[in-house]
């Protein structure tokens, strides 16, 4: 019979350590706004009413999903804190919001103070390069609900906006461009399907069309868009414009979320071809053998945000964005009619 909290499983020295170490990474990232280090019960934060006069808060959470299980079978850590910190950032960047800080959730079966500080070290990284405060978080140690391997990771962002400078959508019209910024994969969308395609034993081979191994691809960091979403929008503002909608392509892929970015009675005419599709796409499709329909609502397929502009404006917006292209149009779209459509 276990007498001590340790015997049960959970290790409080681990604990400890784990949040000293946690405690340095996220020092780095503290920014004027910060009144609270990590250790409390709560962060203190304090907004700064002057820079967004009429201020919008906008929160989002998510995690990283089943690529995780990749990066436990290949023991690589760092890089998944990255990914679920710029996923967190570009869900509030795409409503024109600033990211502001962030906190996440650790689950473990058994907890590695090292592994803790790896993770943390990824998000305090991609913090940093967002200019956003890590200002705290939760890691939980629960032997029996995961195994000993095992670990979930989950993020929260907060971002504001002044209301003016909200991107809604509402000003979208038939005949507007759809311009798309290239992904660096998958980013953390399509992994259950991915790992039933290739398994753990494939993870680790070089693969054809591939600079490095399989797991290497799989593994590629899901990119922040912030920069670009600000230097859009800095240059469509000098020609007297503004974004009219941008959409990050996560879970549903292309069907799910570029509609969510437009308003009713309009959808999307996606010119295929258009863009380079990264070589990790194909051959997912072909080992899978996936219909073409389902890879559109699973994978976003090498473009990760797409942006919503006045076709009027789009030789400023590509001017803006180097590695942009066009890749569709603005359409009506009748009822029961797909609203995003590859032609």
């Amino acid at each position: 019979m276990a007498r001590t909290y340790r015997e049960a499983g959970v290790d409080l020295d681990e604990a400890r350590r784990a949040v000293e170490l946690i405690s340095q990474a996220a020092a780095r990232t503290t920014t004027p706004e910060v009144m609270s280090g990590v250790g409390g019960f709560g962060s203190l934060f304090r907004l700064d009413s002057d820079r967004w006069p009429d201020p919008v808060l906008v929160a989002s959470t998510d995690g990283v999903g089943t690529k995780l299980k990749i990066a436990i079978a290949l023991g690589r850590h760092d890089t998944v804190g990255e990914d679920l910190v710029n996923h967190c950032v570009n869900d509030v960047a795409v409503q024109g919001a600033d990211p502001l800080f962030f906190l996440d959730y650790l689950g473990v079966g058994r907890l590695q103070a090292g592994q803790a500080a790896d993770l943390v070290a990824g998000m305090a990284r991609a913090c940093l390069a967002n200019g956003v405060a890590l200002v705290g978080g939760e890691t939980a140690e629960l032997p029996g609900l995961y195994q000993d391997a095992d670990y979930d990771l989950a993020g929260f962002v907060v971002g504001v906006a002044s209301r003016a400078d909200l991107i809604t959508g509402a000003r979208v019209r038939p005949g507007d461009a759809l311009i798309g910024l290239p992904s660096t994969g998958l980013h953390t969308n399509g992994y259950s399907l991915a790992r039933r395609v290739f398994g753990e034993a494939d993870w680790r081979r070089p693969a054809p069309g591939l600079d490095g191994t399989l797991g290497d691809a799989l593994l590629a960091t899901h990119r922040s868009y912030l920069a670009e979403m600000r230097a859009l929008r800095t240059a469509l503002r000098d020609a007297h414009s503004d974004v009219l909608a941008f959409a990050h392509i996560t879970g549903g892929g292309w069907v799910e979320n570029v509609p969510r970015t437009l308003p009713d009675g309009l959808g999307v005419e996606v010119e295929t071809g258009s863009w380079p599709v990264p070589r990790i796409f194909s051959l997912i499709q072909e080992a899978g053998d996936i219909p073409d329909e389902e890879m559109v609502r699973t994978f976003n397929l090498g473009i990760g945000l797409t942006c919503v502009v006045r076709r009027s404006q789009v030789e400023t917006a590509l001017s803006a964005l180097p590695s942009a292209c066009v890749v569709g149009r603005v359409v009506a779209s009748r009822r029961g009619q797909p609203r995003v459509a590859f032609i």
